[in-house]
């Protein structure tokens, strides 16, 4: 059974360089089965297999693959307040991921100055990064499922910035060394050479480090997932089962 980090709204394996540190299921240690929509008046689980395959919530009423499930008063009650505190959530999980998004454009932003690249060259950087930076902002905005994430993604959309940016930096480093040689200066041509050769394994190492800073607003989410662990507690399936959309690990 595929195990999902988290069943919210978002996970944030869609910030465009997941780290340990900032995902979920290792700061918060969830994951789920499931991968939830939230739809305006219920909310979607839904998983290949086992059954339950599909579990609805809507304003405390439950129905797991169709069938409508008897409920004590206690647990109409926590259901309906587990969707109403999901729902809470799932706009500060998108917020993190925007900040997540910025992060990156920033760290982007710095690896072009740290480089001493053309003027020209860093404007081109920060204009290809705002697009991609806005395009994603606009997917996060837009999504109200976890289907909207599926696969690799962060690795996905690391591999396409670099595919996109890392000849534009060697190529600036390689016109500059090309300059420092013909100048004489030997030394200066040859780490002009070595730092476009080392971009390829040495850019995404040090992006990956500056967004470690988003780990504390990672971590101020996790009370906010144990809440939700908590109440659905209790609550079983129309078989009988807990319902464990949410589990927790140590």
């Amino acid at each position: 059974m595929r195990m999902r980090r988290l069943p919210v709204a978002l996970t944030l394996l869609l910030l465009p360089l997941a780290l340990p540190a900032q995902d979920l299921a290792t700061t918060c240690h969830a994951s789920s089965s499931y991968d939830l929509t939230l739809a305006p008046d219920h909310l979607l689980f839904d998983r290949p297999q086992p059954a339950p395959r599909q579990v609805e919530l809507r304003d405390g009423s439950l129905r797991t693959d169709g069938a409508a499930v008897a409920l004590r008063a206690e647990d109409q009650d926590r259901l309906a307040l587990f969707e109403r505190e999901l729902r809470a959530l799932a706009p500060r999980v998108k917020a993190v991921a925007v900040q997540g998004v910025d992060l990156l454009a920033s760290a982007v932003h710095d690896e072009g100055a740290r480089l001493s690249l053309g003027l020209d060259t860093r404007a081109e950087l920060d204009r290809r990064v705002a697009a991609r930076a806005a395009g994603l902002k606009q997917r996060i905005a837009a999504s109200n499922s976890t289907h909207d994430w599926q696969g690799n993604l962060a690795d996905q959309y690391a591999d396409q910035l670099a595919a996109e940016l890392l000849p534009l930096l060697a190529n600036d480093l390689g016109q500059q060394a090309v300059q420092a040689a013909m100048s004489g200066d030997l030394q200066a041509a040859a780490d002009l050479r070595d730092s476009a050769t080392d971009l390829a394994t040495q850019l995404r190492p040090r992006l990956e480090q500056r967004m470690q800073a988003l780990a504390p607003q990672v971590k101020a989410l996790c009370p906010a997932i144990q809440r939700l662990a908590e109440l659905q507690q209790g609550v079983r399936d129309a078989g009988g089962q807990p319902l464990n959309l949410l589990q927790l690990g140590q």
